[in-house]
């Protein structure tokens, strides 16, 4: 059995390797890693690969950047002709970005099985590039992995056969357990200058956020609030920064530390030791529910609303009042706990492979 599983950016392979080190148990399966290059991440280094337990891509279809229109036409016509060249008996995509989507659609007109895993999710915005991407690949899968029961309902309500859906976990929690079990110094934070429980871990990279200069600068203006209650740090992306500077953004630079993007262990350390989250990211907010660590959410929506009513997860949007609300709430010790989420016990990956092996 072939399997090839697809990725374009960088935490697509935190979540296809937990599915390939399971399936690598199979001596009759070959696995085929394609990455479209829809990313580019001077961070994946072969140590990252190493990190993860798998092995670099067999194949980088180097599509790069450009409109969405643009690039999720590039990825079809170069991953098409890669499939009819090599062939599979399954494609694998996960997530929502345009490789998803884009792979999804080749595999789909070309009669290969499509699996999806992290289906079922939604925001109900379809302003969301993300969203279309979500909804069409599900529409279009044999097999759609969920990572909770309220997936499952969305994709009943959409039609699709029960057949298709396969309840697994979140697959998003297999890394963080391997990345926990093998990261030194998992309960101290990854810098001598920052006490345990003493400051707040701050990501910001949605479009919607930090392309609008208003929004972006009310945000700031908040945790400029903030800030001279708990100490913030913030690892920026460059298209982030570059932001700040375009925008004249002014903030606390003493209590607001700005730092360059870390590795996934540095960063798991940081915010698993921080008082709480705030963040605009959306496997934060199941990794922060896992962790029981409080995370607040820079959106107006988010695509795992089951991290709010069961997990740690506070949607505050982008007005200043309630960001500086709910934040320092937290700063006086007001909790709320993880009731726990089914089956995000580590083994999501092994349901996952079981299910397309006893299929295939």
């Amino acid at each position: 059995m072939k399997l090839v599983h697809v990725v374009g950016a960088r935490p697509n392979f935190m979540k296809i390797a937990p599915i390939m080190r399971v399936a690598s148990r199979h001596d009759d399966v070959e696995q085929v890693l394609v990455h479209t290059g829809q990313h580019y991440d001077k961070n994946m280094s072969k140590c990252f690969f190493e990190e993860l337990g798998i092995r670099e891509p067999n194949v980088n279809l180097e599509v790069g950047s450009g409109f969405h229109g643009e690039q999720t036409a590039e990825i079809m016509k170069r991953f098409e002709k890669f499939i009819i060249d090599k062939g599979a008996d399954i494609v694998v995509v996960v997530g929502d970005v345009n490789s998803t989507i884009a792979c999804g659609l080749v595999a789909a007109k070309l009669h290969i099985p499509l699996a999806h895993v992290e289906a079922g999710l939604r925001s109900f915005d379809r302003r969301m590039p993300e969203e279309i991407n979500r909804i069409l690949t599900d529409a279009i899968s044999d097999y759609l992995f969920t990572p909770a029961e309220e997936a499952n309902i969305n994709l009943k309500k959409e039609g699709i056969p029960e057949e298709k859906i396969h309840f697994v976990g979140d697959i998003m929690i297999d890394t963080l357990i391997w990345e926990m079990e093998r990261t030194p110094d998992i309960d101290k934070p990854p810098f001598g200058d920052l006490e345990t429980g003493k400051y707040a871990v701050l990501t910001l990279h949605r479009p919607s956020n930090v392309d609008h200069k208003q929004t972006f600068k009310g945000i700031f203006e908040a945790l400029n609030t903030i800030a001279k209650e708990i100490k913030i740090v913030f690892p920026a992306h460059p298209r982030t920064r570059k932001r700040i500077e375009e925008f004249n953004i002014e903030f606390d630079r003493e209590n607001i530390k700005v730092i360059d993007p870390l590795s996934y262990r540095d960063f798991l350390r940081l915010y698993k030791n921080s008082k709480f989250v705030l963040t605009d990211s959306g496997s934060i907010q199941q990794e922060t529910t896992y962790l029981n660590i409080l995370c607040l959410t820079i959106r107006e929506n988010t695509e795992r609303p089951f991290t709010i009513t069961r997990g740690t997860n506070i949607l505050v949007g982008v007005k200043p009042e309630i960001i500086i609300e709910e934040s320092l709430k937290i700063v006086k010790d007001k909790r709320k706990k993880s009731k726990g989420m089914p089956l995000w016990d580590g083994k999501t990956a092994d349901r996952i492979v079981k299910i397309i092996y006893e299929k295939l």
